[in-house]
């Protein structure tokens, strides 16, 4: 399973999950922004590095993930927050975070001239 994450103008988030829910659904987990701007305000390179050390490591907690990024605690736990918030990490029963994807994919379709 991967992560998509879309930018796509207002109104077309609605119409694409509209279209996949028509299709018989997406296996895939799908998570929509407005705008660049937006999603680069939430899913920073900060957040992209702390996917792929979570990613690379497998479960673990915040303490091993924080010295394996070189990363103060606090910032580990605010980012790791932010990324269960979206959906693109999970905690277990065990408190330990993980990726559940194997693969994150970036997407913006670009506006056609009219």
């Amino acid at each position: 399973m991967k992560a998509i994450i879309d930018i796509a103008h207002a109104g077309q988030v609605f119409d694409a999950a509209l279209a996949d829910l028509a299709a018989g659904g997406n296996a895939d987990y799908v998570l929509s922004f407005e705008s660049a701007h937006t999603l680069f305000s939430d899913i920073t390179p900060a957040r992209l590095d702390l996917l792929d050390a979570l990613a690379r490591l497998g479960p673990c907690g915040l303490v091993t993930l924080a010295k394996a990024t070189g990363r103060h605690e606090a910032d580990v736990l605010t980012d790791s927050r932010r990324l269960i918030e979206l959906g693109l990490i999970e905690r277990g029963d065990d408190d330990r975070i993980k990726v559940p994807f194997e693969m994150l994919e970036i997407r913006m379709t670009l506006a056609k001239a009219a």
